[in-house]
Parts: structure tokens; sequence; C-alpha cells
């Protein structure tokens, strides 16, 4: 499946726990990528720079739903589930 245009849900909902080039910590969950670009994709998505837990993270009809929304509500719902 292809990402959906205008969306970014899975940089912005998921915490990210390795480093990130312009978040030398990661990033907490429900918070935009500072690699999100304004046209809500990744910028660093061809780099090596790229972690890679956002690279192993797919797009799936389950997960991204019909809309921005329904993405953010799945992944924001998988964060809070495998919380320590």
């Amino acid at each position: 499946m292809d990402c959906r245009p205008d969306c970014g849900a899975c940089c912005t909902a998921p915490s990210v726990s390795s480093p990130i080039p312009g978040m030398p910590d990661g990033k907490p969950a429900n918070t935009i990528c500072v690699q999100l670009g304004a046209d809500m994709r990744c910028k660093i998505f061809t780099s090596p720079l790229r972690p890679k837990v956002c690279a192993s993270l797919q797009a799936s009809r389950e997960m991204c739903g019909t809309t921005r929304q329904q993405a953010m509500d799945y992944l924001i719902y998988l964060e809070e589930a495998t919380a320590p």
C-alpha cells in the first residue's frame, strides 16, 4: 500500500526512541517529527539516517484506515497498548 498524501500520521503518532536528525533523543508519541516536511512526507525517507524503526513501519489498510484521523487514532492506540 502506498502512503496517503497529506497524512504524516506515522511521523506524528508513534514514539521513536532512537535518534533522528534534529531530534537526538528521539521523539515522544503524538509529536510531529522534525523530518516531516510541509508536504507531509518524510524528508529523510531514503536516507541511511532514517531510524530503522521508521523504515520498518509499513503502510497497511488496517493501520492507515481511510483518513489521517483514523491512522492517528490507530497508531495512538498501538502506542498506548504497547507502552511499558
